[in-house]
């Protein structure tokens, strides 16, 4: 599926202490964001929850809990109310992992966000049984919305 769509962009400061990705969905409800999604991220943690990429063979869902400083090298998804997001972190050597965001990213010093939102158009989440995941469904907003 696809669509196309103007959209408008959000900005969004975190500090020490407050947790990424709860902090972005509150963000995304307070201001009613209908097809928001991530357009850059810069910052640093100091823990995250991540799941590991699946595998054809064995369908892993591997989780890693990480608690160290890291640099945000890459964050990107989108932020509807089931949040689809994976990023890119960096150690104090460069050495990076990444993964399926779960939650538990703790920001250390700031996290600068930009969201985007395609304003003609709604996204949600439905179960895809070829799959086995909430996939998203990309539609087109009505002119009442």
């Amino acid at each position: 599926a696809s669509a196309g769509s103007a959209f408008r962009v959000h900005a969004v400061r975190l500090g020490p202490g407050q947790e990424l990705l709860g902090s972005l969905q509150a963000f995304v409800e307070e201001r009613n964001l209908r097809a928001p999604f991530i357009v850059t991220c810069v910052g640093s943690v100091t823990k995250a929850t991540l799941r590991l990429a699946h595998t054809t063979a064995g369908n892993t869902n591997e989780v890693i809990h990480l608690d160290e400083h890291f640099e945000i090298v890459s964050l990107v998804g989108t932020l509807n109310k089931d949040a689809h997001l994976h990023i890119c972190l960096a150690d104090k050597e460069g050495k990076t992992v990444g993964g399926h965001v779960m939650g538990g990213l703790e920001v250390f010093t700031t996290a600068e966000v930009v969201i985007g939102e395609a304003t003609e158009l709604l996204f949600e989440r439905h179960m895809d049984h070829s799959t086995g995941f909430h996939e998203l469904v990309i539609q087109s907003r009505s002119k009442k919305d």
